[in-house]
Protein backbone atom coordinates (compact mmCIF):
# COMPACT_ATOMS: atom_id res chain seq x y z
CA UNK A 1 0.00 0.00 0.00
CA UNK A 2 1.34 3.77 -0.97
CA UNK A 3 1.55 6.20 1.24
CA UNK A 4 -1.13 8.36 0.17
CA UNK A 5 -3.56 4.84 0.06
CA UNK A 6 -3.31 5.35 3.87
CA UNK A 7 -5.02 7.78 3.87
CA UNK A 8 -7.98 6.64 1.90
CA UNK A 9 -11.21 6.26 3.87
CA UNK A 10 -13.26 4.44 1.84
CA UNK A 11 -15.88 1.77 2.94
CA UNK A 12 -15.62 3.54 6.04
CA UNK A 13 -18.68 5.89 7.82
CA UNK A 14 -17.76 8.53 10.24
CA UNK A 15 -20.05 10.09 13.08
CA UNK A 16 -19.45 14.04 13.12
CA UNK A 17 -21.05 16.43 16.03
CA UNK A 18 -21.40 19.81 15.41
CA UNK A 19 -21.31 19.62 11.59
CA UNK A 20 -23.55 22.64 10.28
CA UNK A 21 -20.64 24.90 10.24
CA UNK A 22 -17.34 26.09 11.01
CA UNK A 23 -14.40 23.03 12.06
CA UNK A 24 -17.03 20.55 12.05
CA UNK A 25 -18.37 21.12 8.38
CA UNK A 26 -14.90 21.27 6.85
CA UNK A 27 -13.41 17.93 8.52
CA UNK A 28 -17.13 16.70 7.39
CA UNK A 29 -16.14 17.55 3.69
CA UNK A 30 -12.47 16.61 4.18
CA UNK A 31 -13.43 12.99 5.59
CA UNK A 32 -15.89 12.86 2.27
CA UNK A 33 -13.15 13.74 0.07
CA UNK A 34 -11.36 11.01 1.71
CA UNK A 35 -13.88 8.10 0.90
CA UNK A 36 -16.01 8.14 3.88
CA UNK A 37 -19.77 8.38 4.35
CA UNK A 38 -20.90 10.66 6.92
CA UNK A 39 -24.08 10.97 9.72
CA UNK A 40 -24.06 14.64 10.97
CA UNK A 41 -25.80 15.89 13.47
CA UNK A 42 -26.68 19.88 14.67
CA UNK A 43 -29.14 21.87 16.30
CA UNK A 44 -30.20 23.21 13.41
CA UNK A 45 -31.07 20.55 10.65
CA UNK A 46 -31.39 23.15 7.99
CA UNK A 47 -27.58 23.95 7.82
CA UNK A 48 -26.69 20.59 8.40
CA UNK A 49 -28.48 19.72 5.31
CA UNK A 50 -25.86 22.32 2.97
CA UNK A 51 -23.22 20.05 4.60
CA UNK A 52 -24.81 16.85 3.42
CA UNK A 53 -25.41 18.32 0.58
CA UNK A 54 -21.48 18.70 -0.55
CA UNK A 55 -20.91 15.74 1.20
CA UNK A 56 -23.03 13.94 -1.08
CA UNK A 57 -21.42 16.08 -4.23
CA UNK A 58 -18.27 14.61 -3.32
CA UNK A 59 -20.21 11.14 -3.92
CA UNK A 60 -20.86 9.90 -0.46
CA UNK A 61 -23.49 9.12 1.19
CA UNK A 62 -24.66 11.77 4.21
CA UNK A 63 -27.30 11.37 6.77
CA UNK A 64 -28.78 14.40 8.97
CA UNK A 65 -29.83 14.30 12.56
CA UNK A 66 -30.99 17.23 14.36
CA UNK A 67 -30.00 17.48 18.40
CA UNK A 68 -28.86 19.07 21.23
CA UNK A 69 -26.06 17.83 22.06
CA UNK A 70 -24.69 20.02 24.81
CA UNK A 71 -27.52 18.57 27.07
CA UNK A 72 -27.14 15.36 28.14
CA UNK A 73 -30.33 13.28 27.56
CA UNK A 74 -30.58 14.38 24.23
CA UNK A 75 -27.13 13.44 23.17
CA UNK A 76 -27.80 9.94 24.67
CA UNK A 77 -30.89 9.83 22.45
CA UNK A 78 -28.41 10.70 19.05
CA UNK A 79 -26.14 8.74 19.79
CA UNK A 80 -28.80 5.62 20.40
CA UNK A 81 -30.38 6.82 17.01
CA UNK A 82 -27.04 6.50 15.10
CA UNK A 83 -25.80 3.23 16.34
CA UNK A 84 -29.73 1.57 15.46
CA UNK A 85 -30.04 3.09 12.22
CA UNK A 86 -27.03 4.20 10.53
CA UNK A 87 -24.09 1.49 12.47
CA UNK A 88 -21.61 0.39 12.24
CA UNK A 89 -19.58 3.77 12.78
CA UNK A 90 -15.88 3.50 12.62
CA UNK A 91 -14.93 6.99 13.02
CA UNK A 92 -16.56 9.35 15.79
CA UNK A 93 -15.57 13.23 16.06
CA UNK A 94 -16.64 15.06 18.74
CA UNK A 95 -16.88 18.46 17.26
CA UNK A 96 -19.94 20.19 19.08
CA UNK A 97 -18.80 23.15 21.67
CA UNK A 98 -18.28 26.30 22.20
CA UNK A 99 -17.52 29.38 24.73
CA UNK A 100 -20.72 31.42 24.21
CA UNK A 101 -20.53 32.83 27.58
CA UNK A 102 -17.97 35.98 29.01
CA UNK A 103 -18.71 35.88 32.57
CA UNK A 104 -16.42 36.12 35.34
CA UNK A 105 -16.14 32.98 37.91
CA UNK A 106 -17.16 34.71 40.76
CA UNK A 107 -20.43 35.58 38.98
CA UNK A 108 -21.05 32.94 36.88
CA UNK A 109 -24.56 30.90 37.73
CA UNK A 110 -24.14 27.53 38.76
CA UNK A 111 -26.46 26.15 36.39
CA UNK A 112 -25.00 28.12 33.49
CA UNK A 113 -21.66 26.65 34.19
CA UNK A 114 -23.31 23.27 34.44
CA UNK A 115 -24.50 23.67 30.98
CA UNK A 116 -21.16 24.74 28.96
CA UNK A 117 -19.32 22.04 31.15
CA UNK A 118 -22.43 19.48 29.51
CA UNK A 119 -21.75 21.05 25.98
CA UNK A 120 -17.99 20.82 25.98
CA UNK A 121 -16.89 17.88 27.43
CA UNK A 122 -20.03 15.86 28.61
CA UNK A 123 -20.98 15.24 25.24
CA UNK A 124 -17.51 14.39 24.59
CA UNK A 125 -18.07 11.53 27.15
CA UNK A 126 -21.57 10.65 26.28
CA UNK A 127 -20.83 9.73 22.26
CA UNK A 128 -17.31 8.30 23.26
CA UNK A 129 -18.56 6.05 25.98
CA UNK A 130 -21.94 5.20 23.64
CA UNK A 131 -20.33 5.52 19.96
CA UNK A 132 -16.95 4.36 20.81
CA UNK A 133 -18.25 1.23 23.45
CA UNK A 134 -19.76 0.10 19.93
CA UNK A 135 -16.96 0.21 18.21
CA UNK A 136 -15.11 -1.94 20.99
CA UNK A 137 -18.33 -4.32 20.75
CA UNK A 138 -17.45 -5.00 17.13
CA UNK A 139 -14.19 -5.71 17.62
CA UNK A 140 -12.84 -4.39 14.61
CA UNK A 141 -11.23 -1.11 16.53
CA UNK A 142 -11.65 2.32 15.47
CA UNK A 143 -11.16 6.37 15.65
CA UNK A 144 -12.08 8.86 17.73
CA UNK A 145 -11.76 12.17 17.64
CA UNK A 146 -12.30 14.84 19.95
CA UNK A 147 -12.09 18.59 19.36
CA UNK A 148 -10.17 20.04 22.39
CA UNK A 149 -8.69 23.73 22.04
CA UNK A 150 -5.12 25.25 23.09
CA UNK A 151 -7.37 26.26 26.20
CA UNK A 152 -6.40 22.94 27.41
CA UNK A 153 -3.20 24.38 28.10
CA UNK A 154 -3.41 28.39 28.33
CA UNK A 155 -5.78 30.97 29.22
CA UNK A 156 -7.09 33.12 26.94
CA UNK A 157 -6.47 36.45 27.84
CA UNK A 158 -9.42 39.35 28.45
CA UNK A 159 -11.85 36.88 28.49
CA UNK A 160 -13.58 36.18 31.56
CA UNK A 161 -15.29 32.69 33.16
CA UNK A 162 -12.94 30.00 32.72
CA UNK A 163 -15.90 27.17 31.62
CA UNK A 164 -13.95 26.65 28.43
CA UNK A 165 -10.88 26.39 29.78
CA UNK A 166 -11.74 24.04 32.41
CA UNK A 167 -13.52 21.44 30.02
CA UNK A 168 -11.29 21.42 27.35
CA UNK A 169 -8.57 20.38 29.63
CA UNK A 170 -10.65 17.59 30.84
CA UNK A 171 -11.22 16.56 27.22
CA UNK A 172 -7.56 16.57 26.77
CA UNK A 173 -6.88 13.79 29.84
CA UNK A 174 -10.04 12.01 29.06
CA UNK A 175 -8.50 11.63 25.71
CA UNK A 176 -5.97 9.97 26.92
CA UNK A 177 -7.13 8.39 29.72
CA UNK A 178 -9.49 6.19 27.31
CA UNK A 179 -6.94 6.05 24.67
CA UNK A 180 -4.67 4.13 27.32
CA UNK A 181 -7.55 2.07 28.05
CA UNK A 182 -8.86 0.91 24.53
CA UNK A 183 -5.64 0.80 23.03
CA UNK A 184 -5.31 -2.86 23.10
CA UNK A 185 -8.81 -3.33 21.74
CA UNK A 186 -7.77 -1.59 18.24
CA UNK A 187 -9.78 1.76 19.22
CA UNK A 188 -7.34 5.16 19.01
CA UNK A 189 -8.51 7.99 20.26
CA UNK A 190 -6.92 11.68 19.86
CA UNK A 191 -7.64 15.33 20.16
CA UNK A 192 -7.19 18.01 17.98
CA UNK A 193 -6.37 21.32 19.87
CA UNK A 194 -6.79 24.29 17.26
CA UNK A 195 -5.94 28.15 18.05
CA UNK A 196 -7.52 30.49 16.71
CA UNK A 197 -9.76 29.93 13.80
CA UNK A 198 -12.32 32.46 11.77
CA UNK A 199 -15.18 30.39 12.33
CA UNK A 200 -18.73 32.00 13.02
CA UNK A 201 -18.50 31.65 16.43
CA UNK A 202 -15.30 33.87 16.11
CA UNK A 203 -16.55 36.22 13.93
CA UNK A 204 -19.22 37.00 16.24
CA UNK A 205 -16.71 37.37 18.91
CA UNK A 206 -15.14 39.80 16.85
CA UNK A 207 -17.76 42.34 16.33
CA UNK A 208 -18.95 42.56 20.41
CA UNK A 209 -15.12 42.00 21.47
CA UNK A 210 -12.43 43.08 18.92
CA UNK A 211 -9.71 44.39 21.25
CA UNK A 212 -9.58 40.88 22.07
CA UNK A 213 -9.61 39.11 18.38
CA UNK A 214 -7.10 41.91 17.92
CA UNK A 215 -4.42 41.20 21.10
CA UNK A 216 -5.02 37.17 20.40
CA UNK A 217 -4.03 37.77 16.25
CA UNK A 218 -1.11 39.91 17.46
CA UNK A 219 0.34 36.86 19.39
CA UNK A 220 0.67 34.40 16.74
CA UNK A 221 3.64 34.02 15.39
CA UNK A 222 2.83 33.20 12.01
CA UNK A 223 0.57 36.82 12.16
CA UNK A 224 -2.50 35.23 10.93
CA UNK A 225 -5.69 32.87 12.24
CA UNK A 226 -6.22 29.86 10.67
CA UNK A 227 -8.85 28.24 8.31
CA UNK A 228 -11.52 26.45 9.07
CA UNK A 229 -10.68 23.87 6.25
CA UNK A 230 -7.05 23.67 7.81
CA UNK A 231 -7.84 21.54 10.16
CA UNK A 232 -9.42 18.74 7.41
CA UNK A 233 -6.26 17.51 6.45
CA UNK A 234 -5.64 16.34 10.14
CA UNK A 235 -8.50 14.97 10.24
CA UNK A 236 -8.67 13.12 7.42
CA UNK A 237 -4.89 12.00 9.23
CA UNK A 238 -6.49 10.78 12.82
CA UNK A 239 -9.46 8.79 10.90
CA UNK A 240 -6.82 6.83 8.67
CA UNK A 241 -4.70 4.08 9.07
CA UNK A 242 -1.94 6.62 8.41
CA UNK A 243 -2.70 7.49 11.89
CA UNK A 244 -2.26 3.35 12.79
CA UNK A 245 0.18 4.23 15.98
CA UNK A 246 -0.91 7.55 17.35
CA UNK A 247 -2.99 7.18 20.04
CA UNK A 248 -3.55 9.82 23.58
CA UNK A 249 -2.56 12.48 21.68
CA UNK A 250 -2.90 16.14 21.73
CA UNK A 251 -2.21 17.69 18.52
CA UNK A 252 -1.83 21.72 18.89
CA UNK A 253 -2.66 23.22 15.39
CA UNK A 254 -2.59 27.40 15.94
CA UNK A 255 -0.56 29.14 13.77
CA UNK A 256 2.36 28.74 16.86
CA UNK A 257 0.45 30.98 19.09
CA UNK A 258 1.52 28.52 22.33
CA UNK A 259 5.02 29.08 21.47
CA UNK A 260 5.56 32.92 23.45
Amino acid sequence: MGVLDRFRLDGKRAFVTGASRGLGREMALALAEAGADLVLVSRDPASCEKTAADVRARGRKADVLQGDMGKPSECERVCREVLEKHAPIDILVNNVGGRRQDIPTEKMPLDTWRELVDLNLTSTVVCTKLVGGAMLGRGKGGRIINIASINAFVSNRKVAGRHYETSKAAVVQFTRSVAADWAPRGVTVNAICPGGFMTDANVRWEKENPEIIAAFKAQVPMGEFGKPEDLGPLAVYLASDASRYMTGAAIVIDGGYTLW
